[in-house]
């Protein structure tokens, strides 16, 4: 590949969070021109996912972020599932996927500490038009109708029709936080613009989830539980029918996320002493009583699933297309895989690699049917029959069948770590051959 970039015109991404970021950097290590588009003036700081799956770290090992995140994390080297008197039913130890990642461990850590390395390589690329503090507010394909899908019609008015062929492309119309329009023109737009995407809403794609029975409530104590709790796994799903939670130790505090019924009283839930009341009840005896609340907070659990992953020229990544249960931590990384599978395709069909535009509808399509058919359904078996003291029983008995298979052990931690559906990292000359193309 020559000095030249692949497109004269950057791929505009929208959403400076991990999918975004991924799929710039991705784009840009390619070769391919990037402008990121974020409304917040930076990054986001708040508490939100904080699980990543050796899938994961393989992809972001390929961009070299994995080993300066593993360093700010807590590795965690089994999954324990046990009872509220301290009785552990079952364990798996992640060494069991030695030969199949080169990471055979899950990462505790918050995505907050994720976003600034993917910032830092994507800046140093050369090849990133980095926006913060600018909204999309409006958005045209250019061009005649075409295959894409749908169109993304907006505050700029002008046609819907989804156009692939050549001099197609897309108009954004953003404003910055002075009131300044600007208006460019895109090839492409990547949309990682979050649950509340503003493009699916310009495209007049649906955007309703569909809300579980229940939602969460998550405790955060600096307490280290595992000094109080012999033997606690930092992953650790507490399975007992007087109650059932999921403890995560994190490099500097403890989670334990409960399930609470929809319909239950938020405040009611919330209420410190209810609070103290539950932890007490999950940390049985002096544990319960010595431990510090530092935080309690609920949020909704649902699940979504775009009906295609495109809108002619603007495509669809992360929370913008799926949303799941946060049972096993799967969105996140699912999403990230999206930004992977998604850059190196949309790279592709930029740099001519094949004609027309198969190889990123088949990744966009790929794409949508892991979350169909692989993420939505792990994550929901994760919590299903957990509250019947008839179902219980036979779920805790299968899940010591499998941890004392091998096969069957290695088989449940492939497929929770999302391994056997997500995109292959690059290996040897693939990947120094990207590098080397974004600092030509």
């Amino acid at each position: 590949m020559s000095g030249d970039t692949v497109s004269r015109e950057p791929v505009a991404v929208v959403g400076a969070g991990p999918v975004g970021l991924t799929a710039a950097l991705v784009l840009a290590r390619s070769g391919v021109r990037v402008t990121l588009l974020e409304s917040r003036e930076t990054l986001a700081t708040e508490s939100r996912a904080s699980t990543f799956h050796p899938s994961t770290l393989d992809l972001l090992d390929e961009l070299g972020v994995a080993a300066a995140l593993r360093r700010q994390g807590r590795t965690v080297d089994r999954v324990q599932w046990r009872d509220l008197d301290g009785f552990v039913h079952a364990e798996l130890d992640y060494s069991l996927l030695a030969g199949h990642t080169g990471h055979p461990y899950r990462l505790h850590v918050e995505q907050a500490r994720l976003t600034p390395l993917l910032l830092a390589e994507l800046t140093a690329t050369g090849l990133a038009d980095i926006r913060f503090g600018t909204t999309v507010t409006g958005a045209d394909h250019i061009g005649g109708g075409g295959t894409g899908g749908g169109g993304a019609g907006g505050a700029t008015g002008g046609r819907t029709g989804g156009e692939t062929g050549g001099g197609g492309g897309v108009r954004l119309r953003t404003e910055d936080a002075a009131g300044r329009v600007t208006v460019t023109r895109h090839p492409y737009v990547l949309a990682a613009d979050g649950s509340r995407s503003t493009l699916r809403a310009l495209a007049g794609l649906p955007g309703t989830a569909e809300e579980y029975p229940d939602y969460a409530l998550r405790v955060v104590t600096g307490t280290p539980l595992d000094e109080l709790v012999p033997g606690l796994a930092p992953l650790s799903y507490v399975r007992d029918t007087r109650a059932s939670f999921s403890a995560l130790g994190m490099p500097d505090h403890w989670r334990l996320i409960f399930r609470i019924p929809r319909g239950t009283d938020r405040d009611a839930v919330l209420a410190p002493e209810a609070v103290r009341v539950r932890v007490e009840q999950a940390l049985p005896g002096a544990a319960g009583k010595a431990v510090r609340i530092d935080d309690a907070h609920t949020y909704r659990l649902a699940r979504f699933l775009l009906p295609r992953y495109r809108a002619g020229r603007v495509l669809f990544a992360g929370d913008a297309a799926h949303l799941t249960s946060t049972a096993g931590g799967l969105n996140m990384n699912c999403g990230i895989h999206d930004a992977v599978e998604t850059g190196r395709a949309l790279a592709s069909v930029l740099r001519g690699d094949a004609p027309g535009e198969t190889a990123l509808d088949t990744a966009l399509e790929r794409r949508r049917s892991v979350v169909e058919t692989a993420v939505i359904p792990r994550s929901e078996a994760r919590t299903a029959g957990l509250d019947s003291a008839a179902e219980l029983p036979a779920r805790l008995a299968s899940l010591r069948r499998t941890a004392a298979d091998p096969r069957s052990a290695v088989d449940y931690l492939l497929k929770a770590s999302l391994l056997d559906v997500a995109p292959r990292p690059l290996k040897g000359d693939a990947h120094a051959d990207l590098v080397s193309q974004a600092h030509r």
